[in-house]
């Protein structure tokens, strides 16, 4: 076993037992208490990484999240008659749609933009987009490689720029993973999940997720497919107040053992189709399989980001096998990126606007 320092054994923890997956789950966002504001001066103008949130603001874009999902209505045009553009370097479903349907569900006009229609790709520099899509738009949400893109974007952009992805970053699909394991057990006190692959811009935002809502996330990598250290370091700082711990290991099985949730992603992301048969060989031993799931606990659940790729990085028994849950997690993108649109946008955090 490979091991990145601080991190801490599995075998060294051990979590309560998760409740089975239950439709009746509780309603974490039915606290009658009126909520804490993390952010008395109104929230961040950008959300470029999930960790922007700090937990508090991770719960209230859940619970807003769980709300839109339980009751739509509430949400319908409370931010009618703007615009929002989606910058898309890379080709989307889930992010391309789920955003679409979500503005104009808030009463936005959802605007598509492709470089290739734009002057970014003859070589306009990026901060004089920012300048101009400012004057248009009321947000910009965009889908790239390199997070320093996104980063100088948001420098001179003065409107509110989100992260649909990067390279380093995916903190759009952290949030619906949150939300789905939420949906299921209520709280996240005690669970574990296991992230099995690539440390890659998912793992990045999922190790996070995890800091932030104070659950444990064990991470089984190849040798020399860690997530980044630095990354890790500052989600163990935050965990280090939360509960929530992360550890490492280049043992599929050691992570699997016992968890509550077992995640993979694809072997190879968008960018890297040329090491995609290099890696097929080095990912090999992390498949999900029968045999890997069937490690976890008798209740475990399986999530993937999607698209998933059955007989590589997972096989169909696992993925449309009844511990899936992975069409629910793809549907709370939807319900996710609505909330943070909201907040983003009206900097009403605790949903007060809203009817009631």
């Amino acid at each position: 076993m490979a091991v990145d320092e601080p991190s801490v054994s599995p075998s060294e923890t051990t979590a309560d037992p998760r409740p089975a997956p239950s439709a009746a789950a509780p309603d974490p966002s039915a606290d009658p208490t009126e909520p804490h504001d993390p952010w008395p001066e109104g929230p961040p103008r950008h959300f470029l990484t999930l960790d922007v949130l700090g937990p508090a603001g991770l719960r209230a874009v859940l619970d807003l999240a769980h709300r839109a999902k339980r009751d739509p209505a509430a949400f319908r045009d409370q931010v009618a008659r703007g615009e929002i553009g989606l910058l898309f370097d890379k080709p989307s479903t889930r992010t391309r749609v789920s955003f679409e349907a979500a503005a104009w569900r808030l009463g936005l006009l959802p605007i598509a933009l492709r470089p290739d229609e734009l002057q970014l790709g003859r070589g306009e520099p990026i901060p004089d987009t920012a300048r101009v899509l400012s004057r248009y738009l009321d947000a910009l949400v965009v889908r790239t490689f390199a997070q320093a893109r996104l980063e100088e974007l948001a420098a001179t952009a003065t409107i509110p720029v989100l992260n649909a992805l990067t390279d380093e970053h995916h903190p759009c699909q952290a949030l619906a993973d949150v939300m789905t394991l939420e949906e299921i057990w209520g709280s996240l006190a005690g669970a574990t999940v296991a992230y099995v692959g690539d440390g890659n811009n998912v793992c990045h935002s999922l190790a996070q997720a995890a800091a932030l809502a104070g659950f444990t996330l064990r991470i089984a990598s190849p040798p020399g497919y860690a997530p980044d250290p630095a990354i890790l370091a500052a989600a163990r700082q935050i965990g280090g107040v939360t509960g929530g711990r992360i550890e490492l290991t280049t043992d599929p099985r050691e992570a699997v053992e016992g968890v509550d949730a077992v995640y993979t992603d694809v072997w190879a992301s968008m960018g890297e189709e040329a090491e995609a048969e290099l890696r097929r060989a080095i990912f090999a031993p992390y498949q999900v399989n029968g045999a890997l799931f069937g490690l976890a606990a008798r209740h475990a659940i399986f999530l993937h980001c999607l698209p998933a790729h059955r007989g590589e990085e997972v096989t169909a028994e696992v993925i449309d096998g009844p511990a899936s849950r992975v069409w629910d997690q793809a549907e709370n993108r939807l319900h996710t990126e609505l909330a943070i649109l909201y907040v983003v946008l009206t900097g009403d955090l605790h949903g007060r606007r809203l009817p009631v």
